[in-house]
């Protein structure tokens, strides 16, 4: 199987984060994007090739264990980095950078044809490709740079790949040696006249590479939906769908009635209203009420509930979700011991930490949640903690603040296919999430992931999703039923049956999840406990 994600916009450490992981996984990968602005220099890059104080530069520099010198990523610019498994021998990385080369020149031979009379190809001693026009000196069009491991179970995984100017600003490589050539420019399918989109060119390179690396693979394709949506009627998220390809003409209406196996009876027995009690007695606040579970009398009856730290303000504005976006307010210091006594209180052996997204904060709220955690431990030592966050804006010392306090799970979300990303959820991103949880994973957590089906997404994307979970780390993922809260909330395209869930539970396993908890009515939180037994060996859960 070759995986070939078309992602968008990411920045270069999560991406260079999210391909060491997939170089772990058993399925190739193509990964198509773009960066914002960034210079990186490989291991054999020459100091004196930048030209300016690195102030001067106006973007990070990065130093990055590829061959090569320095060069820039940008927007404007396809960047592909394919993580394959090549042979042995010793000319297999050789042959590797060729069959990349050649993509490349049978995408910019095609973009140029009628526009330009060029010679596009190889240039001896450097790699990349290149255009010549009639007398004029080769130009570089696109640099690459890759590298070769051998890991530990034999296999020789590639890294990195290449960078293809588009509409590339040409002036940011005017503060460098490009590649460490300094007599030969830099240019772009803009420069040469091409009027051809940024995104089109990322289509036809993923499909390029593709059949160049993997001509007999089956070849499993997801895009990040990033087009401009227009006015309209509907609200943003709804035009965002249709411009994903959901047909919302054909959503479930608010008022219809739900399937049986979505209607749950409303049992307040003693247990419901006692930890209803409690919550209202310690001032806390619980995503069960604030999201509108469905399966809060269930929970609740059973002593069990997932705790919202960090307020009840979100500052995200998802499609799906029922918590307020208002201003938030400050962190109270007082949380951590309020949560800490319910846990203990409640005598819980498994306790659920969940949090608003907090963007006002420098280190999206990972301290306040790292000192609940911290008080749990001090109060119920052997309870498990769970965590569920935010992706804490990609930042790696915000999650190293979080993991540091030891929680028995980091879980974090995907919520839906790569395609209705930006419908969904336009403040998160699907190769953010995969790379918070893929840092999770490498540092040795036992990590979670969940996502919402009946928003317009198909089986084979779900599965997809599911692949990808696996692939970066995730043991456990929870599948559940998108419920529309409210009719200014995204509309739900269909119902999915219990037999579909039975179907992706069976899936997921089969991709290497260890434990898949599939159901109309689960929710990150759904059975906690018995997902973390299910999906943990009993040395590591109390190993900790």
């Amino acid at each position: 199987m070759l995986r070939v994600r078309l992602l968008g916009r990411v920045d270069y450490d999560e991406a260079l984060d999210l391909q060491r992981a997939l170089q772990r996984a058993q399925d190739d990968y193509v990964l198509v994007l773009e960066h914002p602005a960034v210079y990186t220099a490989g291991v054999r890059a020459d100091s004196a090739n930048v030209l300016v104080p690195a102030h001067e530069l106006g973007a990070a520099l990065i130093a990055v264990d590829r061959g090569g010198d320095v060069t820039f990523h940008g927007p404007g610019q396809v960047v592909c980095y394919p993580i394959v498994t090549i042979g042995q021998d010793p000319g297999a990385g050789r042959d590797h950078v060729h069959r990349l080369e050649d993509a490349v020149c049978e995408v910019v031979a095609a973009e140029l044809a009628g526009v330009v009379d060029a010679a596009v190809g190889r240039l001896e001693d450097h790699p990349g490709v290149w255009v010549t026009i009639a007398d004029k000196p080769p130009a570089k069009v696109a640099a690459v740079g890759v590298r070769s491991t051998r890991l530990g179970d034999g296999r020789r995984r590639t890294l990195h790949g290449i960078a293809l100017n588009v509409d590339v600003d040409l002036a940011w490589f005017d503060r460098i040696v490009p590649c460490g050539i300094p007599d030969l420019p830099v240019t772009s399918l803009r420069e040469l006249g091409s009027t051809v989109e940024v995104d089109e060119v990322a289509d036809r390179l993923a499909n390029a590479v593709a059949r160049r690396l993997s001509p007999d693979a089956q070849i499993d394709v997801a895009s990040v939906d990033q087009g401009v949506v227009g006015t309209g009627h509907e609200q943003v998220g709804v035009r965002r769908l249709r411009h994903a390809g959901v047909d919302t003409d054909r959503s479930v209406a608010l008022s219809e009635r739900k399937p049986p196996w979505l209607r749950i009876p409303a049992t307040m027995g003693d247990d419901f209203l006692a930890l209803k009690r409690l919550t209202k007695d310690l001032q806390l606040v619980t995503v069960c009420e604030e999201a509108g579970c469905p399966n809060i009398f269930e929970c609740w009856s059973e002593g069990t509930a997932t705790f919202m730290v960090n307020g009840d303000r979100c500052t995200r504005a998802c499609g799906f979700c029922l918590v307020d976006t208002r201003r938030p307010l400050a962190i109270d210091p007082t949380e951590p011991g309020r949560v800490a006594a319910a846990v203990a209180q409640l005598g819980l052996t498994h306790a659920v930490i969940t949090c608003v997204a907090r963007d006002d904060l420098p280190d999206g709220g990972a301290r306040a949640i790292a000192d609940c955690v911290s008080a749990i431990r001090q109060r119920s030592p052997d309870c498990a903690v769970e965590v569920l966050t935010s992706d804490l804006k990609g930042d790696r010392a915000s999650l190293a603040t979080l993991l540091a306090a030891g929680p028995d799970v980091l879980n974090h979300n995907v919520e839906t296919v790569a395609r209705l990303q930006r419908a969904v959820r336009p403040s998160a991103g699907y190769a953010r999430s995969l790379t918070v949880l893929a840092r999770a994973a490498e540092q040795g957590f036992v990590v979670k992931s969940g996502l919402m089906v009946g928003l317009g997404e198909n089986f084979d994307e779900v599965v997809a999703t599911l692949g990808d979970l696996a692939a970066v780390g995730v043991r456990t993922a929870t599948i559940g039923q998108y419920l529309r809260p409210t009719a200014s909330h995204l509309p739900v395209s269909r119902y999915w049956a219990p037999e579909e869930f039975d179907a992706l539970a069976t899936a997921g396993m089969a991709l290497g999840l260890a434990h898949v908890q599939a159901s109309p009515l689960t929710r990150s939180s759904y059975h906690a406990r018995d997902a973390h037994a299910a999906s943990v060996p009993v040395a590591l859960r109390t190993g900790r």
